[in-house]
């Protein structure tokens, strides 16, 4: 091979002066940066940094206002995804994007359904069969002709990265994948991109998870307010310092301490509570003041529990008792209207929020009743925007107006919103499923204030799902541990001061291992 033959399929992705603006804001300013074949580059910085959009430029689907890309030591110019793809670059966007009423393998083959279609008719085993050995290696232990509809963020997020590997592409990009996954999901994913890795396959990866970024990184590029603040080898990079490059300040690390439960106080009493295929035999007590974790692997059964508690999904069995009185809860609304319990989903894009409306109505909407005229019925636009500045600011929510649409926010400020509306709703019960998934280090610091403010001060009583451990275990009173849609067992005391972290995360690691 000579040297020019060598150069076109070894060299660098690079990026030279791209600059990007929209209307009242420059995104992306002078970035120049370079991703090398074989080596996983870890991007970070806040929400509203410009990580997203320089993927986005990347992959076609935003094009520069000025600079230059190459790859292979050529010109790079996508004008759309789908000429990044047939150049062999890909995407896995955080925004989950699936076709819901197609099947598992239908997803991950997407773009070769022709291959498997010999004549225009889909030859199905072949391609149940070509699909299952990506499916094999992201760890999706299902039937390949499952309808993905049916499934929950986390493995849709898995299917994404199947279909990226199934593309072969020569670089790979991204973007929070890990945000819907368990920790060993997690460790399966980390294990693909040392495979990938080692085929010489370049991976661009966005994270706001810094443990994960100094587990798998190579070398760490850090963005803020749309420039470049540095790139280092991530070995020569302290993790202090890599804040401090992200937020422009060091972090301040505050301890979450005991919200001093009210013990005499049960304001949520699940008993025996069960649904077929979604959880079996439920039952805890919840008390004022308290953060009850709810830990597990996906598939455990947390999410599928807390919709039936709040009656998107009628239970089979069980009682639920609310203030010491036997509830009735046959619908979203009963849970919120008639017993003050609130939901925050895990999966914001696709049922948090209502991307084509505004910051104002996506916060508001569900308070609309309590700010109407007594005698005209209509809503006080006064009221609505107090209430919805007061979230914002409470939150702080990178927004440049009220009537700024959710869908042009980063995924970060969605999900404060996402958590604001439940807020203003005024619930003594709030579940907040998976709080900080794409949210960056500095706002992940303010909501696990927020919530732990709510517990302490405000008195709420609120069950956390997360599939966080280092937050899981940094916020709850409690811990359940779920597994096979059960709680397995309990991890209590979390409130002593003598027990780490360590003798805690041992002790849900105990759990989960008795069951395997």
């Amino acid at each position: 091979m000579s040297a020019s033959e060598q150069k076109s399929t070894t060299g660098p992705l690079a990026l030279r002066g791209i600059t990007k603006s929209f209307p009242g804001v420059r995104a992306v300013d002078n970035v120049s940066v370079d991703f090398y074949p074989g080596k996983i580059h870890a991007l970070m910085g806040e929400n509203g940094a410009g990580k997203s959009t320089v993927m986005k430029i990347i992959t076609g689907i935003y094009q520069p206002d000025s600079g230059e890309m190459s790859f292979h030591g050529e010109r790079l110019a996508p004008r759309s995804y789908r000429e990044s793809l047939a150049m062999g670059i890909d995407i896995v966007h955080q925004e989950i994007q699936v076709v819901p009423e197609a099947s598992v393998a239908e997803n991950i083959m997407l773009d070769k359904l022709s291959l498997v279609s010999p004549g225009g008719r889909v030859n199905w085993r072949r391609l149940y069969e070509e699909a299952s050995v990506f499916m094999q290696e992201v760890g999706l232990h299902l039937p390949p002709s499952t309808v993905v509809r049916q499934l929950s963020a986390a493995y849709k997020q898995l299917i994404q990265i199947a279909r990226a590997l199934a593309a072969r592409a020569t670089v790979i990009l991204l973007d929070e994948p890990t945000s819907s996954l368990s920790l060993s999901e997690s460790d399966n994913l980390f294990n693909l991109l040392d495979g990938l890795k080692q085929r010489g396959v370049t991976v661009i990866y966005v994270s706001h998870k810094i443990e994960e970024v100094y587990r798998i990184a190579d070398s760490i590029s850090v963005m803020r307010d749309g420039k470049l603040i540095g790139t280092r080898p991530r070995a020569e990079l302290e993790r202090n310092e890599l804040v401090r490059m992200m937020i422009g300040r060091d972090l301040r690390e505050q301890r979450i301490g005991s919200t001093k439960v009210s013990e005499s106080k049960v304001v949520l009493k699940v008993e025996a509570l069960s649904k077929a295929g979604k959880c079996t035999d439920i039952s805890f007590e919840l008390r004022e003041g308290e953060i009850l974790g709810f830990y597990g692997l996906i598939g455990a059964g947390r999410t599928e529990f807390a919709r039936v508690l709040i009656g998107e999904d009628q239970a089979d069995s069980g009682s639920v008792y609310v203030n010491g009185q036997k509830a009735t809860i046959r619908r979203v609304s009963d849970a919120l209207f008639r017993y003050k319990i609130g939901y925050v989903t895990e999966n914001r894009k696709e049922e948090g929020l209502f991307l084509g409306e505004s910051v104002l109505t996506n916060l508001t909407l569900l308070v609309w009743k309590r700010m109407r005229h007594p005698l005209t019925r209509y809503i006080s636009r006064k009221k609505e925007e107090v209430a919805a500045r007061k979230m914002v600011s409470e939150l702080s929510v990178r927004a440049r107006s009220l009537a700024d649409l959710a869908a042009n926010l980063s995924g970060g400020n969605q999900q404060k919103i996402s958590i604001g509306r439940w807020l203003l709703a005024d619930c003594d019960i709030l579940i907040i499923d998976e709080p900080t998934v794409g949210v960056d280090v500095g706002a992940k610091e303010q909501i696990h204030q927020l919530i732990w403010n709510l517990a302490r001060l405000e008195r709420k009583a609120i069950i956390l799902i997360s599939s966080e451990m280092a937050e899981i275990i940094r916020l709850s009173s409690r811990i359940l541990v779920f597994a096979n849609q059960q709680i397995i067992g309990e991890v209590g005391r979390l409130d002593d001061e003598e027990r780490s972290y360590a003798k805690v995360r041992d002790e849900i690691g105990n759990l989960l291992s008795a069951i395997h």
